[in-house]
């Protein structure tokens, strides 16, 4: 899996952050979302595929690699 996040479009919502902690980061001063790891673990898939659905701006873009 490779994420892309789209700083333009991030609304600050903080969705991604509540659902994938380890993956996703909000700068402090505006609350756009900070990419912390574009290529996860496994376990933590799950996770990342929740924080995209739930990102209320669509700034998350999700790839998943063979």
């Amino acid at each position: 899996m490779k994420i892309t996040v789209d700083e333009e479009k991030c609304c600050g919502a903080g969705s991604c952050v509540l659902a994938a902690p380890e993956v996703f980061d909000q700068r402090d001063e505006d609350g756009v979302v900070v990419l912390l790891d574009a290529e996860p673990a496994e376990n933590l898939h799950a996770a990342v595929r929740e924080a995209a659905d739930v990102c209320p701006a669509a700034a998350i873009a999700l790839s998943e690699q063979a």
